[in-house]
């Protein structure tokens, strides 16, 4: 489309009436001195202190607002997808609404997106103004994160990401899958993924809203996105394969114990009292359990309305 808009931002929120205002003047003054068209999506996710009427007055007197309002909290990803399923530009930034991420980096992260030709620009934080609690968590994630998916980024978690619109309407969030999105754009065919150094700015209004919980979920939601980008389609290949080597070396242990018993120490001691025996039995147990874990999974895919659903880029 001619007219389509150069820029969206998506601006996930819960209670940050304080900093509203603030990010709007900030985001429309940089945005207007480069001559960009643009629209700010906020994503009110279930606030309760008043955000949604800021958001309200500011779509007032700026026509490039836009709103939208949970009934309840959901969640940073369940924000970001609905905003994504809204964005109108070319390019998408998602960035908080705490005043942590500046809008100065905008034109920037939107060239290198148009010229560049990036599929995703994640933004570095090189400097924190973290706390130990979490800078010291963020390593240790950010390092498993390039080891398991093969992206060297060296801030999966940062708020402040470019995207081409085609990468957000191809990719799904939930649950607290919004700190591995560069994986995810990896696995939906994505794959010039590039980095720039951001500037991170003390929060200046209110607390942090992430809890403790998110050092369990973010090693487990990791986990998942990288099963469901390599076997989500063919779990079969994953659990059949562990379940077929298990199997295979406890029949090796068994079989050895057998021959050994039948031909070599067969007055010897008996093989319930053997520590191997117990070793492979269990192998074998295990290997038919993935085996059928696997099966079954293909049972679901195969009657999943999913099944076939495939990310076409392009037709003539």
């Amino acid at each position: 489309m001619e007219n389509q808009l150069e820029i969206s931002i998506v601006v996930p929120l819960f209670n940050e009436v304080e900093s509203l205002p603030e990010l709007h003047a900030w985001i429309k003054r940089v945005l207007n001195d480069h001559k960009l068209t643009y629209e700010v999506i906020f994503v009110d996710d279930g606030s309760k202190d008043g955000s949604w009427k800021v958001i309200e007055s500011l779509k007032l007197i700026d026509s490039n607002v836009r709103g939208i309002k949970f009934q309840r909290n959901y969640g940073k990803s369940a924000a970001l997808h609905t905003g994504f399923q809204a964005a109108l530009g070319k390019v998408v930034v998602t960035m908080d609404a705490d005043l942590q991420d500046s809008p100065d980096e905008l034109p920037e992260l939107h060239r290198m997106i148009t010229e560049e030709d990036y599929d995703v620009v994640s933004g570095w934080k090189k400097k924190r103004y973290d706390p130990v609690t979490k800078t010291v968590p963020t390593k240790l994630y950010n390092w498993a994160a390039r080891r398991m998916t093969g992206i060297h980024l060296h801030d999966f978690n940062c708020g402040l990401k470019a995207y081409k619109n085609a990468v957000v309407k191809s990719i799904e969030l939930y649950g607290d899958m919004h700190r591995y999105i560069p994986p995810l754009a990896k696995f939906a065919g994505f794959n010039k993924i590039g980095e720039k150094v951001v500037i991170h700015q003390a929060r200046k209004y209110g607390t942090t809203k992430f809890g403790l919980n998110r050092f369990l979920n973010g090693p487990l939601d990791l986990m998942t996105v990288v099963f469901m980008g390599k076997f989500g389609k063919k779990p079969m290949h994953f659990f059949g394969a562990m379940g077929s080597l298990l199997f295979i070396v406890g029949f090796g242990i068994a079989a050895y114990l057998a021959i050994d018993k039948l031909f070599v120490h067969s007055t010897a001691i008996k093989l319930a009292e053997r520590t191997e025996f117990f070793v492979g039995l269990t192998a074998m147990i295990m290997g038919v359990q993935f085996f059928l874990a696997g099966f079954l999974a293909e049972l679901i895919g195969r009657n999943s309305s999913t099944r076939n659903h495939y990310l076409v880029e392009t037709e003539i």
